[in-house]
């Protein structure tokens, strides 16, 4: 998807004199504004129980619904990559951290409303309160515990989770 195909008025003047200046920016003739499409930020999380299980998330909406998924999401404005976590962790899974530590990340694109979000993808490994009491909730539709060294990686919807999934496999098994 080619921003400037989809904005075509600039969004501070109105005008129709606002066109792709580079591959990620957009420039209006009419004020001088230019608007840069630059990645949002999102958090994905490992957590692994004692029988050295991932716990993978079932997405229960768009994009990539019913494709599996890590726990996480976007980060909010004016919100920490460790505040989203822990955030997200309460929401889609009811528990809170205990431990968390950032790991790598990996660039996405998430597909939403016609348009093509790029996204910088934070990665986390954490410990949970009680692994007992996951219940999956907001826009996950289940969750299940599989062990390391049989997960199948093209069950992932979003290319960064197949990729980062790749790589703590790599340093687990």
């Amino acid at each position: 998807m080619i921003f400037s195909h989809i904005f075509k008025y600039c969004p501070v003047c109105g005008s129709n004199d606002f066109y792709a200046n580079s591959e990620k920016s957009c420039h209006c003739s009419n004020c001088d504004f230019e608007y840069f499409i630059n990645a949002s930020a999102a958090v994905g999380v490992f957590i692994v129980n004692d029988k050295n299980e991932l716990l993978v998330c079932v997405r229960g909406k768009n994009p990539e619904k019913g494709k599996w998924d890590l726990p996480g999401g976007f980060v909010d404005y004016n919100e920490s990559a460790e505040n989203a976590v822990i955030r997200e962790i309460k929401e889609e899974l009811g528990v809170d951290i205990t431990d968390c530590n950032y790991l790598f990340s990996f660039p996405n694109r998430y597909e939403y409303s016609g348009l093509t979000i790029p996204t910088l993808d934070l990665f986390f490994e954490c410990k949970v309160s009680s692994i007992d009491s996951i219940s999956p909730a907001d826009d996950v539709a289940d969750c299940l515990f599989t062990p390391l060294h049989s997960i199948d990686i093209s069950q992932f919807g979003f290319e960064s989770m197949r990729n980062a999934t790749k790589k703590f496999i790599e340093f687990h098994v």
